[in-house]
């Protein structure tokens, strides 16, 4: 076994060493659109401007829309609610490659910021974000007070401290979060073959780096990952959960999986499906997150390249990962969200919550 702290820093600083061997800086940076009210402009975007109001900049309570922006970064409108789920715009290796910014992601509003877990690919800019927008940040212990401590005004918070925490949103969204494990490498389980993928740094080529990204990079590469958290959210008979990481439960923490299994049924899982234990157990982490959640629905994330050579493109995992999901007893259908071409694409995740 190694550090998953040790390995992750060994990685990241890996990569952005083979991309700074490779590439020219450049000056763009990502805008923000004009508009006197740059906020039903940003929900616009995100959430569709049919799902808009564009007097109040209400969104559809009947519906919940997600817009991707990398990683298992989200925004989310659940009956009305915007947050978002974890707080980083990919860029460092690259830039202008996701299209957005943290100043657009603040102008959406946010009433929460909801962080999975703490390092930087989740949460490098949920202490901007939240300083310009007011928005609460939701996490464990750990996550508030190093989202706090990077802020330069005074945040508001809402710590998570249990194994199993419940709370609620307004509009009748019930949250319900479970503490977990981040990724790791394990032993070979023998159920799923390792999954070792070929590393792409063109968007790192096509879209140079500013010097300002790779600086905010480096700046967040030893950011903690203070515990893991799984959030559920139930609003009628709509059931989505979301989670940023897929840790070894089967071999470290049956009992999470127990947990697990004892929430509401799932219509939709948002989970990540790159980790470590990748390497030597393929996909075996994830489908134990998917049969102990039950989905109808399963969107894979944290497939993207954020960041190569730890990162790969999408669709460098489809043909495994429908092949995992279809040995599975009973499996979800697969919705699969691609880079880039998916980014900010609300059409491709909106729902009708169903009344009760």
């Amino acid at each position: 076994m190694f550090s998953n702290e040790v390995s992750r820093r060994t990685f990241v600083v890996g990569a952005a060493a083979a991309a700074a061997s490779t590439l020219a800086m450049t000056n763009a940076s990502a805008s923000v659109p004009a508009s006197a009210n740059p906020t039903i402009v940003a929900r616009q975007r995100f959430f569709g401007p049919e799902n808009v109001d564009p007097s109040t900049g209400e969104v559809d309570s009947s519906k919940t829309i997600l817009s991707w922006f990398g990683v298992t970064n989200f925004a989310m409108s659940i009956a009305g609610n915007v947050v978002l789920l974890d707080a980083w715009v990919p860029r460092g290796e690259f830039s202008n490659y996701v299209p957005t910014s943290p100043e657009e992601l603040a102008a959406l509003a946010p009433s929460h910021i909801l962080i999975g877990h703490g390092h930087f690919d989740h949460a490098a800019d949920a202490a901007e974000i939240a300083s310009m927008c007011g928005a609460t940040i939701v996490g464990t212990d750990e996550h508030c007070s190093q989202i706090a401590e990077q802020a330069t005004t005074e945040l508001r918070t809402l710590p998570l401290d249990s194994d199993r925490t419940d709370f609620s949103l307004s509009n009748g969204v019930a949250v319900h979060s479970v503490r977990h494990l981040h990724s790791a490498l394990r032993a070979p389980r023998g159920e799923q073959p390792p999954l070792v993928l070929v590393p792409d740094f063109s968007p790192a080529i096509e879209h140079p780096p500013t010097p300002h990204d790779t600086a905010h990079l480096a700046s967040h590469f030893n950011d903690a990952e203070g515990g893991s958290l799984l959030y559920q959210f139930v609003v009628g008979d709509f059931v989505l959960t979301w989670h940023d990481s897929t840790g070894p439960l089967f071999t470290d923490a049956p009992e999470i999986l127990d947990a697990m299994r004892a929430l509401p049924v799932s219509t939709v899982q948002i989970g990540s499906i790159q980790g470590y234990n990748q390497y030597t157990n393929g996909l075996s982490d994830p489908l134990d997150y998917i049969q102990a959640l039950r989905p109808s629905l399963f969107v894979p994330a944290h497939h993207d390249n954020w960041l190569a050579p730890l990162s790969a493109p999408a669709v460098a995992y489809e043909e495994r990962l429908r092949q995992a999901l279809a040995g599975l007893p009973t499996s979800p259908e697969l919705l699969l969200l691609t880079d880039p071409a998916d980014y900010v694409q609300p059409s491709r995740l909106t729902f009708d919550i169903p009344v009760k």
